[in-house]
């Protein structure tokens, strides 16, 4: 079976490497390529993932960088097709087409492919795939906020529509799927990939320098990230 793991952003990098991890060992039985379209393109938010986590070096990068969600969409939706296509040597574009690890594995068309989370590029690599007659696989399928004004919660919907396999991590997203008409025989309830990273990086965990310089103390503190504009754009 050839199986395309596509990869844009950081959420994405951890929600992979259990999955490639399995994969090698059955290697035998599945080919596959690893695709980093390139969403999230500093090395701090991309590259640094990949040496931490023990992931390998991507068969190939699509390089969209940024933009609008459109622009995005767009050319992560262009660029994927040419790849499934085999049509990407023919590509003016400045992306690195002919990489040695991309020459290791196989060319055009995959069977499958697998995507993660809710990013730009988990809807556009899909909607491009399906498109082709490519199975889609969708780990973290089901999951809602409710909330339509989300660009993520979008991209949960779209995917979901087109989706023949789902990995979900919980029974509510279970439940989501099955209120949306999805056959039980599609949804397989796997759990969370993103718990398979943090176990297996426990014991290379350090204690952060502000631990001691906050006098902090066990179970007596937050640590909270904040990004989402719902949550920043207002003042207080």
């Amino acid at each position: 079976m050839k199986l395309d793991i596509i990869a844009g952003a950081r959420p994405n990098f951890m929600k992979i490497a259990p999955i490639i991890a399995a994969l090698e060992k059955v290697s035998d039985k599945i080919q596959y390529r690893l695709i980093h379209t390139g969403q999230h393109y500093d090395k701090k938010m991309s590259g640094s993932f990949f040496e931490q986590l023990g992931i390998p070096e991507p068969h190939v990068n699509l390089e969209v960088g940024s933009g609008t969600q459109a622009e995005q969409t767009a050319r992560i939706m262009e660029r994927y097709e040419s790849l499934l296509l085999n049509r990407h040597s023919e590509r003016s574009d400045n992306v690195a087409w002919e990489s040695p690890k991309l020459e290791t594995t196989f060319n055009g068309m995959s069977d499958w492919v697998l995507v993660v989370g809710d990013v730009t590029s988990t809807m556009a690599c899909s909607i491009a795939a399906k498109k082709l007659g490519v199975g889609v696989i969708h780990v973290e399928g089901g999951i809602r906020s409710n909330d339509i004004t989300m660009p993520e919660e979008i991209n949960r919907m779209v995917t979901d529509s087109i989706t023949d396999i789902f990995y979900t991590t919980s029974e509510v997203a279970n439940e989501n799927l099955r209120k949306l008409g999805h056959d039980e025989s599609k949804i397989r309830y796997v759990g969370n990939t993103m718990i398979d990273t943090l176990l297996k990086n426990m014991s290379r965990l350090q204690k952060p320098a502000a631990w001691n310089n906050l006098s902090l103390k066990e179970k007596e503190y937050f640590v909270m990230t904040l990004h989402r504009p719902a949550n920043v754009d207002e003042e207080a």
